[in-house]
């Protein structure tokens, strides 16, 4: 036996994918015929020819491998290299021996790793090889569904074909439904059955490509190397009869394999089945619907029964995973309600969402002919610039008819309520991996006729799905180490909580709420506390850091002390504008607070207060109504929100045994009752508590190039810096606002070439705020052009209202916290923040190091950025988090 080298994301093109992948279209080379090694049976096929696909459906394996010796022996014969993949738990069909090599695949690693191991088998053995494939219906028990096995033949098949090889494929007749099968024979060249009747052997051929013989698709008796077709109509006619009976026999069976698995859970909960059988079915459910992470099945085991598992099949579209968020999602709303059901039945939403399986992604990849194009993409070649085009193209893709018609129904459930289409992909909202606003989530107003509704939804999916293949995304995964792990695309279909206020639609409030307050910004609160930012309307702005607006922060165990100096500070740093879904237009917006409240009857009693010094103005101004703060003040203060956010974070930090990070809406009853409906729970990542840092008693001005006390993130910081990036605010102002695009694009280039970040850690400084979509707030960076510093410095110096944001459970914020990325904001107009850009420019003209980029930027551009080598000088940052002090200076002379 030998074994094949296992596959790499190599570089360089696949062999052969000139011509297999990118000629496609073209005439093939005559073929070539090929024997079966069964002499009667080549008279039957009149031979196989190269290109075929030959497929072999049969009751028993052994009658699979009476089929498949001969060939193997036959093919070395003639000196064809045979690779036969075992991936089945059935024995070996083929036995290791000279020109035989046997390659291993674990189809447990999912479809997307099983297909990129055949597809470069494929490639790499190239033209005129020959396959054997174990059963194809024993990856049923790693897929679950025939939906995937179809998708894998339609993927594997037309490469076959292209590169001139013979292959064997089986399939037990039993074991799928009508619909899978009717894929594999629209696909394959040649389908064959085996079938056993009156103590004989049937083969019957049902599709043989380019070839036909008035006897070919009859029935033909097997026995050693003869086959004769049956002539006779009464023998034929007794021979079907006798077949028909064995069919009734197993019938039932021919459903999905999926159908298969919740028609068993079904009769386990109804039926008087023992624990051991219900443990047995569940066991089975959990890895194919829930998660592969052994933590997730850890919780799902406690707290999601049977019937939770049914009643998330019923509400599916598709088949396979739900994904990370949806069951995030799920277990929240269980846990709490197992640890009080009284306080949470009350005071808890119920959810009617629907669920679309991740195997509705591969499907939609295959059904729109990109598999080839997916592969280039998985290399390290293709990996990014492959994904630019697919990213364009998957968002005009098209769905299978039978997921629209599964959605067509879903919306005859929700009517036109908004809908919120939320990615939920595999890897998504796990232990250690958020990846938070890394793929596209998508409120859909959902108005317009039934034609209409459906084709803004398939849009929107189709949206979500291409977000697979953005740069921010794949960034993530290559720097987390997991680009090579599949990651298929599931989906949660929301009805958008809320209510109508004549033309707009949006939640009483919305919000982010973590357990563990790292980066709390007073030494007397308790970070175990928690934390919330809170707005009123769509939480978009309770989980985005948006331009000139702020949410309302809220430590859980001191919520009316805030982050400001002053009164004037507070009205500045709060939320002005609202994000509602408008329902005569049938779109989001943003409308400004004063705007709306002319406009809507809005939860003002609650959410905020009037401001009366801007009221006195404005009416002495122009008569006009209140100004209305949303400070949030009566909801802290006069409700049970407070009791009830600690209860649920707790509650749930505890079930996890982690820190979590929850997304919630809350609808106030008349009162100021709070109930909330929870959009997603997932392993808050953070930093945490590092061991205490010793700080410096004092530190010479000379030494010193900035010092605050509180205003950062990252918890307890002792980091060493070898490197400063710094873009000069007063520089960077006087840019064209297409110049501060190339800022941005050239900050990436230069985090691009930061090779190790333990070895060359960097400190980026600049105006403003990063990440801003508006230049003139900062510099319009996105994650993967900052993915490989170590510490990012925000300075207040563009001017009046340009303030950094620490924007607390942020998706910002989980970018930092996932990626070890230290924030400061510097404010230096304030008394507890110094900044000494001076110290920058002191240093030895040798430590500025040139730009030497291939495509250098033109001289304003390059003016306004400088990097720094400072390893002489021993430059750190160093941070202690409960004392709330930060220290960036020159440890050595």
């Amino acid at each position: 036996m030998t074994d094949a080298p296992e596959p790499s994301r190599s570089g360089h093109k696949f062999k052969g994918e000139e011509s297999a992948l990118t000629v496609a279209e073209t005439a093939r080379p005559n073929t070539e015929r090929v024997s079966t090694g069964l002499a009667g049976l080549d008279c039957v096929l009149d031979g196989l020819r190269t290109g075929d696909n030959v497929v072999w459906r049969v009751d028993d394996i052994e009658d699979y491998r009476g089929f498949v010796e001969p060939f193997a022996i036959r093919a070395v014969a003639g000196g064809r290299a045979v690779v036969y993949l075992r991936f089945g738990r059935h024995p070996p069909l083929v036995a290791p021996g000279p020109g035989i090599t046997i390659v291993s695949i674990d189809a447990l690693r999912g479809f997307e790793a099983f297909t990129r191991r055949v597809y470069q088998l494929i490639t790499d053995y190239g033209r005129g090889a020959f396959y054997v494939f174990d059963c194809l219906s024993d990856l049923l028990c790693a897929w679950a569904t025939d939906l995937m096995v179809g998708n894998l033949f339609q993927v594997i098949c037309p490469y076959l074909y292209r590169l001139d090889t013979v292959a064997y494929f089986g399939l037990l007749s039993r074991d799928h439904c009508h619909a899978t099968i009717a894929r594999i024979r629209e696909t394959t060249r040649v389908m064959i059955d085996v079938r056993r009747a009156d103590n004989a052997c049937y083969v019957q051929p049902v599709k043989v490509c380019e070839r036909q013989s008035p006897t070919m698709f009859l029935p033909h008796a097997h026995e050693g190397e003869t086959f004769r077709p049956v002539i006779d109509s009464s023998a034929a006619t007794r021979l079907y009869a006798d077949l028909a009976r064995r069919h009734s026999r197993t019938a039932h069976r021919q459903l999905d394999y999926w159908d298969h698995l919740f028609l068993d859970a079904a009769q386990a909960m109804n039926g008087t089945d023992d624990a051991e059988r219900r443990r047995e079915v569940l066991e089975r459910l959990y890895p194919v619907l829930i998660s592969r992470d052994a933590r997730i099945i850890a919780l799902a085991r406690r707290y999601l029964d049977l019937p939770d598992l049914i009643e998330i099949r019923a509400r599916m579209i598709g088949s396979g995973y739900i994904g990370g968020k949806a069951v995030g999602m799920l277990l929240a709303r269980r846990i709490l309600l197992e640890n009080d059901p009284e306080r949470w039945g009350r005071h808890l939403e119920p959810h009617d969402s629907f669920f679309v399986g991740a195997d509705v992604y591969y499907s939609y990849l295959v059904h729109n002919g990109w598999w080839p194009r997916i592969m280039r993409q998985r290399t390290v070649a293709g990996y990014f610039s492959e994904a630019r085009s697919l990213h364009e193209e998957m968002r005009g893709g098209q769905l299978p008819e039978e997921v629209r018609a599964q959605l067509e129904r879903m919306l005859d459930d929700f009517g036109q309520y908004p809908i919120l289409v939320r990615s939920s992909s595999l890897l998504e909202d796990g232990f250690g991996n958020a990846f938070a606003g890394k793929y596209e989530s998508l409120f859909l107003v959902n108005q317009g006729s039934p034609e209409q509704r459906l084709e803004q939804l398939e849009s929107a999916i189709c949206r979500v799905f291409a977000s697979t293949m953005s740069e921010d995304a794949l960034t993530y995964r290559h720097q987390r180490g997991l680009a090579d792990l599949e990651e298929p695309m599931a989906l949660l279909l929301q009805r958008v909580c809320g209510r109508y206020h004549g033309r707009w639609y949006f939640p009483d409030a919305a919000g982010v709420g973590v357990s563990r307050n790292t980066f709390v910004w007073d030494e007397s609160m308790d970070p175990s506390a928690g934390m919330v930012r809170l707005v009123m309307g769509l939480g978009t702005r309770a989980v985005d850091r948006i331009e000139g607006d702020h949410a309302c922060v809220v430590a859980l165990d001191q919520p009316h002390k805030r982050p400001f100096r002053d009164r004037e500070d507070a009205a500045r740093f709060s939320q002005h504008d609202v994000d509602v879904l408008d329902i005569c237009d049938n779109r989001p917006r943003t409308l400004a607070l004063r705007h709306l409240t002319e406009a809507a009857q809005l939860p003002l009693r609650w959410c905020g207060e009037i401001d009366r010094e801007a009221t006195q103005r404005a009416r002495e101004l122009t008569g006009a109504p209140p100004v209305w703060r949303l400070t949030f003040t009566p909801l802290l203060r006069e409700t049970a929100f407070v009791p009830l956010m600690q209860q649920l974070l707790r509650t749930l930090e505890t079930a996890y045994a982690y820190p979590v990070d929850v997304e919630f809406t809350v609808h106030l009853a008349a009162d100021g009752t709070p109930s909330f409906s929870l959009v997603q729970c997932r392993p808050l990542q953070t930093l945490g508590l590092s061991p205490r840092v010793e700080l410096p008693r004092k530190v010479p001005s000379r030494r010193l190039f900035f010092a605050t006390d509180g205003h950062f993130m990252g918890g307890n910081i002792d980091q060493p810096v070898a490197r400063v990036i710094q873009v000069e605010g007063a520089r960077y102002s006087a840019l064209t606002r297409v110049r501060k695009f190339a800022v941005a694009r050239l900050v990436g280039q230069l985090n691009r070439r930061i090779s190790d970040r333990d070895a060359c850690p960097t400190l980026l400084i600049g105006p403003g705020r990063w990440g801003t979509s508006t230049p003139e707030l900062g510099v319009p960076i996105r994650f993967a052009d900052i993915s490989r510093v170590a510490v990012i410095v925000e300075v207040a110096d563009l001017g009046d209202g340009m303030e950094p944001d620490l924007s607390f459970g942020s998706h910002f914020f989980q970018d930092l916290v996932e990626s070890r990325i230290a924030y400061v904001a510097l404010f230096p107009t304030r008394n507890k923040a110094r900044y000494n850009p001076g110290w920058l420019s002191a240093l030895p003209a040798s430590a500025r190091l040139p730009l030497d980029l291939e495509d250098p930027p033109d001289e304003a551009v390059a003016q306004a950025l400088t990097v720094y080598d400072v390893r002489e000088t021993g430059l750190r940052v160093v941070a202690d988090v409960l004392r709330q002090r930060l220290f960036c200076y020159q440890a050595r002379e």
